[in-house]
């Protein structure tokens, strides 16, 4: 079947222009300017289905590179399943995720991948890739790391949190990051000093500060900052590319700035929820009721100004790259874990449906530019890690992943008006957005439509992904 999406103003990093969209299959096979007749003068005509994208911008579907559909965390699972999480997603306009296999210390990391791969496998509504969590680096996770490269898994997380469960010392992470060095897959690390961090949690429960906003007091900025620059360091001495996820911390991304100064191999990433929500606003709420928003990295003071800066280092590329770190769970019998004990509070939020409309919000505010967004939720998640020209480009040959967005349309957040997550709330009650997803094509098959889901399980693949196309 062929598709022309025609009238529209096809958005990418280097502008605006106005074109039509010849899709064949599952593949763009043109992409015309006005005045282009060199497929003839009548395309509606050849065309199977003509949309009429007047009045809206044609853009690249979304890369979500940092999602956890059905984690095991905290005595429990992430409340999205491979296949109510990637329908939220298309909801939203996310047309491919990079999910994270878990390998846990005592477990062979191919037996991991092999799990997550069953768990995604005929379960997905868009298309998916995987990184791989390292939880005991030793001999046989190092070679599994240049083995997984080959098979298309080509970054590898990593932890300075959480002692006991997912953390390596210094001395692990250089061997881990030696491997990357050689094999040039990108280290991804969870940046914060985990052994300061479970101090300060023992001395404020001992004190009887229990309620869930001391989840943020007791990960101040300084163990981000701490461990982003220790991270730094080390990723220096062994010339391994180092990716930091979900930063939160103005303090942390000012580190990362000096390094890219330098002309490392260093990038960071942030998520709509340190752009928006706060330790005031969100996690000091009345009760248990902040238990909603408790993730790490946690949320920051609204005071100190970090959501602020984050969005300046957008504008600026210190921060490279908006992803969600989707890890949803139900407030009833989930969070509730941590009644009376916000450490067991699981750490989470839902995001994965809403990632393209709030950072939309911010090309309305005046945050970031038109073309930022795109490059930010698109094009550069996907040349970061190798799924780029196949995803995050509208271009002759790529996969049909597309999204037509009306700027003069409106998005109400809310549990009861736009929410398909596996969750009994929204983190994002409330929050209205200057601008609507109408259309999302995936591989040349709509999945969503006039406020109408078309798409199905199954109809996602996995995608193999080269190597980072940013490392010099």
């Amino acid at each position: 079947m062929t598709t022309l999406i025609k009238n529209g103003l096809v958005i990418s990093p280097q502008g605006a222009i106005p074109s039509d969209v010849l899709i064949d299959g599952e593949k763009i096979v043109a992409v015309l300017t006005p005045g282009d007749t060199s497929l003839g003068t009548n395309l509606s005509a050849g065309a199977d289905r003509v949309i009429d994208a007047a009045g809206k911008y044609v853009i690249p579907g979304g890369v979500d590179a940092h999602t956890h559909m059905e984690l095991p965390f905290g005595g429990t699972f992430a409340s999205d399943t491979f296949d109510t999480g990637t329908r939220a997603a298309a909801w939203g306009g996310t047309t491919t995720i990079i999910d994270f296999a878990v390998q846990k210390y005592g477990e062979r990391v191919q037996d991991s991948l092999a799990a997550w791969h069953e768990k995604a496998g005929g379960n997905t509504h868009i298309d998916y890739s995987f990184h791989q969590i390292i939880g005991g680096v030793d001999d046989d996770s190092l070679k599994a790391m240049d083995e997984l490269v080959n098979e298309g898994i080509t970054s590898f997380k990593l932890f300075m949190a959480y002692p006991g469960v997912f953390y390596s010392d210094d001395g692990q992470i250089v061997r881990a990051m030696q491997s990357a060095a050689n094999n040039g897959s990108m280290i991804m690390m969870h940046a914060e000093n985990g052994l300061a961090i479970d101090v300060l949690v023992s001395q404020a429960l001992a004190a009887g500060n229990t309620d869930p906003k001391y989840h943020s007091l007791t990960r101040p900025w300084e163990t981000e900052a701490e461990a982003t620059n220790r991270a730094i360091m080390l990723a220096r001495m062994t010339g391994a590319p180092l990716y930091i996820v979900h930063m939160s911390a103005k303090q942390a991304v000012q580190v990362v700035q000096a390094a890219k100064n330098e002309a490392l191999n260093v990038f960071g990433e942030t998520c709509p929820q340190y752009l928006y929500l706060s330790l005031e606003e969100q996690l000091s709420q009345p009760g248990f009721e902040g238990a909603k928003w408790v993730c790490s990295t946690p949320l920051r003071s609204k005071a100190e100004g970090h959501q602020d800066e984050l969005w300046k280092y957008l504008r600026t590329n210190d921060l490279s790259i908006v992803s969600t770190d989707h890890c949803p769970f139900c407030f009833k019998e989930q969070k509730e874990l941590g009644l009376g004990n916000f450490s067991a509070i699981p750490n989470g939020i839902g995001s994965v449906e809403h990632r393209l409309d709030l950072l939309y919000q911010g090309v309305v505010d005046g945050k970031i530019s038109l073309h930022r967004w795109v490059e930010i939720c698109s094009t550069t998640p996907a040349r970061m890690f190798g799924l780029y020209p196949q995803k995050g480009v509208i271009a002759p040959g790529s996969d049909a992943d597309i999204v037509i967005y009306d700027p003069a349309g409106r998005t109400e957040i809310g549990f009861h008006k736009t929410h398909h997550m596996n969750m009994d709330h929204s983190a994002w009650e409330g929050f209205n957005i200057e601008g609507h997803v109408d259309t999302v094509i995936s591989r040349g098959k709509i999945v969503v439509d006039n406020n109408e889901y078309l798409g199905h399980m199954g109809h996602g693949k996995f995608i193999k992904r080269g190597l980072s196309q940013y490392l010099i």
